[in-house]
C-alpha cells in the first residue's frame, strides 16, 4: 500500500511544529487552487473570528477595497453580520449578495459562507468565498437603464414612469402630486407630410419645451409616440396642475421652424391626482389617459374622476358579456309601430334590439349599442338585426298565406357602414328570406352620412338599385349639410324625438318642427315623427303636413307575435 506524502498525526499524539508546518502549506495549497477569492475563517472560544488562511485572490481583494470601504473585507459590518449569523446556525450554508462599497464605484460579490469539519479538539470553522459580479450587475444595470428610457429623447419611458409613480406613492410622506398626460393633436400629420425624421424632430422639440415648463422635483417621460407624461409636485396644491397644464399648452403652441414650415403644436392634457384612488403608478396612468380621453373630445384640460376607472371596467365587462350574448343568440328584437298621420293606418314597424341581461335585467340600447361600437361588434350586431327583422316580416307573409303590406325599418350604424359592405349584406339578406327591398327602410343617421360622404353615396346608390328605401335618423341633431338631402337618395327625414317631445307647449319646438316639414316637402321627402305620445301630438303633426308618427302613444316596441297581433287588430 502506498504511504502518504505528507503524514498526519492521529488524535492521540500532539503535532510536531513540522507538521503544523505541513498542515498550513497544504491548506494554503488548496485555498490557492481555488478560481475565487476564499478564506478560512475561525471562531475560538470566546465567540471572536479570526482569519486562518487566504488565498491569493482574497488577498488582492482586499488590498484594491475602494477608499469609502477602508478596513478589511473580514471586518466589514454586513459580512461580520452574516459570520455570526452563520455561528449561530452551523452546519447550514448561507449565500448572499454582497456590495463592497458606495453605490458608484463599489463591487458586488455574491458571497458563500460555508461550513468545514471541526479538527479534533479544535475550534469551528468556516470558508468564505467571493464571486465578483461588478461587471454583470452593471451590464444589468445599463441595460435596464436602457429599457427604462427612450431612445430618441433619452427621457424615462412609460415603465419607468409608473415606477416613478410608485415611488411617490409608496414614500407617503403627506407631498401631493399630479400626473399628466399631454398628447400632440397634429402629430400624425406631420408625420405623414414631412417623414419620420420631421417626426422625430417634433418629438425632442416637444421634449424640450416640456423640460423647460418644469420645476425641481417634477418628472417627465416619454408614455408613447406622441405622448408625454409628466409627475408633477402640486407645491401650492391640486390649482397647480391645471396652471402647469396651461403653461405647457402655451409653450407648445409658439411656432418653430421645421424645414421651410413654421408649426405650432396643439396638445390634449388630461389629469389624476396621486392619492385620488389607492393605486399603482401604471393605474394612475389609465387614470391619467382616461381623461386625456375626454380631453380629446372637449378641446380643455380633464380631470380624471374616481369613477371612471370603475366606469371603465363596467364597460369591458359589458363588451365580454355582449360578445358572449351575440354568439349565444340571447338578444332579441322589438318592433314599434310606425302609423301613417293622414289614414291613420299601420304602414310597418321599426325593428328595435333589446337585450335582457341574466343578472343584470334589461340594459338600455343607450347603453350597450355604443359599447358595440367601440368594440367592433356593431357589425355582426347590425348583420343579425337585419336578419331576424327580415325572417319575421317572412314568417308574417307566410302566416297570412300571401305578402302583408307591411315595411320594416332597420337601423345601420355609422361604424357598421364604414366597415361593412352593407348593400352586399342587405342583397343576400333579401334574396335569403324572398322580401322584396321595396319593403324595408335603412335607417342612417346624420353622422353616418357626413364621416365619409362619398362612401355613403355609393353604399345608398347601390341601396337604391335594390329598391331599399333610406331614411335619415335623428334629423336636426347632427351637422349635415342641405346639400346632402339635396344630392344623396334619401326618400325620409325621422324628427328626433327631441323636438317633437313637449312640442305643444314650447313655440320654438313647434317652429322646428313647421321648418323640417317644409323642407321635406321642398325636396320631395316623407317625414316621420319620432316620440309621438299624446293624441294631441299625433292629430297636430298631421294638420302640419307630418307624413307618419311613431312613439308610445301608438304602442310600445312589441314582440314579433304582439307586433303581429297589433296590426291584424287594425286591419
Amino acid at each position: 500500500m502506498r504511504a502518504p506524502l505528507h503524514p498526519v498525526p492521529s488524535a492521540a499524539e500532539e503535532p510536531t511544529a513540522e507538521a503544523w508546518e505541513t498542515i498550513a502549506r497544504v491548506r494554503q495549497s488548496y485555498l490557492d487552487a481555488l478560481p475565487i477569492a476564499a478564506a478560512l475563517l475561525i471562531e475560538d472560544e470566546q465567540g471572536q473570528l479570526s482569519v486562518g488562511h487566504t488565498n491569493r485572490r482574497f488577498a488582492t481583494l482586499d488590498a484594491s477595497r475602494p477608499a469609502s470601504a477602508p478596513m478589511p473585507i473580514v471586518e466589514s459590518p454586513e459580512i461580520v453580520r452574516r459570520l455570526i449569523e452563520f455561528f449561530a446556525r452551523p452546519g447550514e450554508e448561507l449565500r448572499f449578495d454582497w456590495r463592497d462599497g458606495d453605490q458608484v464605484s463599489g463591487r458586488h460579490f455574491q458571497a458563500c459562507i460555508s461550513p468545514l469539519a471541526q479538527m479534533p479538539g479544535g475550534n469551528a470553522r468556516c470558508l468564505l468565498t467571493l464571486v465578483d459580479r461588478t461587471v454583470e450587475v452593471q451590464n444589468a444595470r445599463s441595460l435596464r437603464a436602457e429599457l427604462l428610457h427612450d431612445s430618441l429623447t433619452g427621457l424615462p419611458n412609460r415603465t419607468a414612469f409608473a415606477e416613478a409613480v410608485d415611488e411617490v406613492m409608496a414614500a407617503g410622506d403627506g407631498t401631493r402630486h399630479a400626473v399628466l398626460l399631454v398628447d400632440l393633436s397634429r402629430f400624425s400629420r406631420i408625420n405623414e407630410s414631412l417623414g419620420g425624421v420631421a417626426g422625430d424632430e417634433v418629438i425632442i422639440t416637444v421634449a424640450r419645451r416640456l423640460i423647460s415648463t418644469l420645476r425641481a422635483g417634477d418628472v417627465l417621460a416619454r408614455v408613447g409616440g406622441d405622448e408625454f407624461g409628466i409627475l408633477l409636485r402640486l407645491a401650492n396644491g391640486p390649482d397647480d396642475a391645471p396652471a402647469a397644464a396651461r403653461r405647457i399648452q402655451s409653450v407648445l403652441a409658439a411656432p418653430f421652424r421645421l424645414a421651410r414650415f413654421e408649426v405650432g403644436i396643439e396638445c390634449a392634457i388630461g389629469v389624476a391626482m396621486v392619492g385620488d384612488e389607492q393605486t399603482s403608478g401604471e393605474e394612475m396612468v389609465r387614470n391619467a389617459q382616461f381623461s386625456l380621453k375626454r380631453a380629446k373630445s372637449t378641446g380643455r384640460v380633464e380631470v380624471h374622476h374616481p369613477g371612471e376607472a370603475a366606469c371603465a371596467r363596467y364597460k369591458l365587462d359589458l363588451e365580454t358579456e355582449l360578445r358572449r350574448a351575440i354568439d349565444q343568440g340571447d338578444l332579441r328584437l322589438a318592433y314599434q309601430p310606425i302609423v301613417d298621420l293622414a289614414a291613420n293606418r299601420l304602414t310597418g314597424f321599426e325593428a328595435l334590439a333589446r337585450w335582457t341581461h341574466a343578472t343584470r335585467g334589461v340594459i338600455d340600447p343607450g347603453e350597450f349599442i355604443p359599447v358595440a361600437e367601440e368594440a367592433g361588434l356593431i357589425v355582426p350586431l347590425g348583420r343579425w338585426a337585419l336578419d331576424s327583422a327580415l325572417a319575421t316580416l317572412a314568417k308574417w307573409d307566410a302566416l297570412a298565406g300571401a305578402t302583408v303590406p307591411l315595411t320594416m325599418n332597420v337601423n345601420v350604424s355609422a361604424i357598421q357602414l364604414a366597415r361593412d359592405d352593407v348593400p352586399g349584406v342587405i342583397a343576400a339578406a333579401l334574396a335569403t328570406h324572398g322580401i322584396d327591398g321595396s319593403r324595408l327602410t335603412i335607417e342612417l343617421t346624420e353622422s353616418a352620412i357626413v364621416q365619409d360622404p362619398e362612401r355613403t353615396t355609393k353604399a345608398l346608390q347601390a341601396l337604391k338599385a335594390l329598391n331599399v328605401k333610406v331614411a335619415m335618423d335623428d334629423f336636426g341633431t347632427g351637422y349635415s349639410s342641405l346639400s346632402y338631402l339635396r344630392r344623396l337618395p334619401i326618400d325620409s327625414l325621422k324628427i328626433d324625438r327631441s323636438f317633437v317631445s313637449g312640442m305643444l307647449q314650447d313655440r320654438d319646438k313647434v317652429a322646428i318642427v313647421r321648418a323640417v316639414l317644409s323642407l321635406a316637402d321642398a325636396l320631395g321627402k316623407t317625414t316621420t315623427a319620432e316620440g309621438v305620445e299624446t293624441i294631441e301630438l299625433s292629430q297636430t303633426l298631421a294638420a302640419l303636413g307630418c307624413s307618419h308618427g311613431q312613439g308610445y302613444f301608438y304602442a310600445a316596441p312589441l314582440a314579433a307575435d304582439a307586433a303581429r297581433e297589433y296590426w291584424q287588430a287594425r286591419i
